[in-house]
């Protein structure tokens, strides 16, 4: 039986970036905390054939996805899922640390987006992009009387997940409001 209600998404209630753990496998999710934005923008580049003083067809080279993500602070590890490094915790209670470093020869590594909006009916809306790479600055800032807000941006490419090859992004519309896994 088909779906019927036309979702009426509001408020963003989880966004997790996952890890690849090899080229073609996920690793453990990590939540991002305190999501404030997910936001996405598709875009293609077209190139015109022109013959005879005027614009015969245009082609595209295929859709890209651009994302946005904006969160009331941010853990290590999801700094670390987005652009890479190594997290290191050192010491016992009370005098434990934990560090997060990014040498020179770090590349950004590829992660899965997955965002959660839930439906006036009852419902949700999940946004998905398999394979994201942070491709924006890392942004963050402390400020007096101020909550430490971080924003990142990048680029979503096809997926290479078996079962979804060439999937550059999904909407999934759930009856049932369904958690992020």
């Amino acid at each position: 039986m088909a779906i019927t209600v036309t979702p009426l998404p509001y408020g963003l209630r989880d966004v997790k970036i996952t890890p690849y753990a090899t080229a073609t496998t996920l690793g453990t999710g990590v939540d991002l905390p305190n999501a404030r934005t997910f936001s996405f923008t598709e875009a293609e580049d077209f190139e015109e054939l022109r013959g005879d003083d005027k614009v015969v067809t245009v082609v595209g080279k295929g859709p890209g996805v651009e994302w946005e993500l904006e969160a009331g602070g941010i853990s290590f590890e999801a700094v670390k899922t987005m652009y890479g490094g190594t997290i290191t915790e050192t010491g016992t209670t009370p005098n434990q640390k934990k560090t997060w470093a990014k040498k020179a020869t770090d590349v950004r590594p590829f992660f899965k987006v997955e965002g959660q909006a839930i439906s006036d009916s009852g419902g949700d809306v999940h946004c998905v992009l398999d394979r994201c790479r942070a491709t924006g600055d890392l942004e963050g800032e402390f400020g007096d009387g101020q909550f430490w807000l971080t924003g990142a941006k990048g680029a979503a490419l096809p997926s290479a997940l078996a079962g979804r090859t060439d999937v550059v992004y999904e909407f999934v519309q759930n009856e049932t409001a369904t958690a992020i896994v």
